[in-house]
């Protein structure tokens, strides 16, 4: 009987899969199989030795329905298993190839850097990114379940990208100038990373759109051909055999934590003046009621987190500053299905929003829309000098021109009255320290921040070189090329890598 009903199990494991893979023709004669065995089991039961004499009718019945309710039961956890199984298996190459892909964009963003850089110092940390990050999408490469012969050739070309920018750094290591066969052939390499780069996201396009599977990619040469048809590596092999080896805050906005809050001004306020605060802000007449999640310590800027109800269905939260009663942040969260205004709209009433509230002199710098919302980033204006360090971030609905929300953390952090030295270089003497292939497109001044909390005075110049752009900084004082940026013009917006 153990036989029949490991026989019976293996018959119900198998309609389960052909009915979960569409295969009807299997589907129809398992269950034709799965009825019939079930009949020849019921039959043996009935008239082996004295079970019909024992057994009343409804008792056998009623031990075959348990009999079968067992057989559903384990077989409903064994394809259970084997799901969870499967899915985890799945989200692993899809963090896996998530990984590839970012990393090989790191890769052409530094590379684009790299090629237009003349600072030893700034080459050297852009080709030592370039190495790290070619190796670790190697590492992820080799974790997507690919024949080996789909990535030999890509696996190849990380491997001699890295190898190459190695050596390189090395050499600026040493305070050598990169020659020009030395940017040539990073030219080559961008190039060849650029196709690579289209490639991977079109295939990353491709699996998650589901016209893709991993399942049938791990017993085809499916992944080959994709990369092949874009007609990468055709050539790559001839042109490496002599190498030896974002919610979005824009440029610089990672640095806008401090450990003293310059722009934090004014005395302490208690909750209820934070309130009047708050009222303030949205207008009286908007508030219907403030209601207070209590005063939160730990907060970057320690502050009071209030809720407004502002109507029957709109409700915003705000965070006050408990020193000077600074608004930090507030958003409200409301569906916007149109867009009725333009961005300039947008950028116009944005900036009469923040002049309304006394944050003047503010310049719009990138932005990003989503979801028919804009977010504009602006910084602080110092008599014609963009002080990047004292960022503001705006968000607009772009059906009614309504603000959904501010975020000043960069200013409150930063701001402050500064006194601009005067450039030891003049603007032209900073040109002749950017690589000569970079067609300049305007210039001005800015003051950037730096990854130890302090600023520089630089000349900002944005160019062009095809056709990427880059924002390029020379230090006033020493004529040392502090950044260089990566301006991504995209259909959502400005944005700087």
């Amino acid at each position: 009987m153990i036989q029949y009903g490991a026989n019976l199990y293996l018959l119900y494991s198998n309609l389960i899969y052909y009915k979960k893979y569409n295969n009807s023709f299997l589907l129809k004669i398992n269950v034709l199989i799965f009825k019939y065995y079930k009949m020849y089991i019921f039959n043996i039961l009935v008239e082996n030795t004295n079970m019909k004499k024992i057994l009343s009718e409804k008792t056998k019945t009623a031990i075959i329905f348990v009999l079968f309710l067992l057989i559903l039961i384990t077989g409903y956890y064994a394809y259970s298993l084997r799901e969870r199984y499967i899915n985890s298996k799945l989200n692993t190459y899809n963090q896996a190839f998530t990984n590839v892909v970012n990393y090989v964009n790191n890769v052409e963003n530094y590379l684009a850097k790299a090629t237009i850089s003349k600072s030893s110092n700034y080459s050297t940390e852009a080709l030592t990114q370039i190495w790290r990050d070619a190796n670790l999408a190697q590492v992820y490469l080799s974790q997507i379940p690919l024949q080996q012969e789909a990535l030999s050739k890509t696996s190849r070309f990380l491997n001699q990208v890295g190898d190459y920018s190695y050596s390189l750094s090395q050499k600026t290591i040493a305070n050598e100038e990169l020659s020009e066969t030395d940017l040539e052939n990073l030219q080559t390499l961008h190039k060849y990373s650029m196709e690579l780069e289209t490639s991977l996201n079109q295939i990353s396009d491709e699996v998650y759109s589901g016209i893709i599977s991993w399942n049938s990619l791990e017993n085809t040469n499916q992944f080959a051909q994709t990369v092949s048809s874009v007609n990468v590596f055709e050539n790559i092999d001839g042109n490496l055999n002599e190498y030896e080896g974002l919610i979005y805050d824009g440029a610089y906005s990672d640095h806008v934590e401090k450990v003293e809050k310059k722009g934090l001004t004014g005395d302490d306020c208690t909750e209820e003046e934070a309130k009047e605060k708050a009222k303030d802000f949205f207008g009286s007449e908007n508030v219907k009621e403030i209601y207070s999640n209590g005063f939160i310590e730990n907060a970057k800027i320690p502050c009071y987190d209030l809720i407004v109800i502002l109507d029957e269905d709109k409700n915003a939260n705000i965070e006050i500053s408990k020193k000077g009663g600074h608004v930090i942040e507030s958003s409200i969260n409301r569906e916007v299905k149109n867009e009725n205004i333009s961005i300039e709209e947008a950028k116009e009433k944005c900036k009469t929003f923040l002049d309304k509230h006394d944050f003047k002199y503010m310049r719009e710098t990138y932005y990003l829309k989503e979801q028919n919302v804009l977010t504009i980033n602006f910084a602080y204006d110092e008599d014609g000098t963009v002080v990047y360090p004292d960022l503001i971030k705006v968000k607009i609905a772009l059906d009614n021109g309504e603000i959904l929300g501010i975020e000043t953390y960069g200013y409150l952090n930063s701001h402050t009255t500064r006194v601009l030295p005067f450039p030891k270089i003049s603007i032209d003497e900073a040109k002749d320290r950017i690589n000569p292939n970079l067609e300049i497109l305007s210039e001005g001044t800015a003051i950037i921040p730096t990854k130890w909390k302090t600023e520089i005075y630089c000349y900002e110049f944005k160019g062009k070189v095809e056709d990427k752009e880059f924002l390029v900084y020379i230090n006033t004082e020493t004529g040392k090329e502090e950044d260089i940026l990566v301006i991504l013009n995209t259909p959502g917006g400005i944005l700087t890598i």
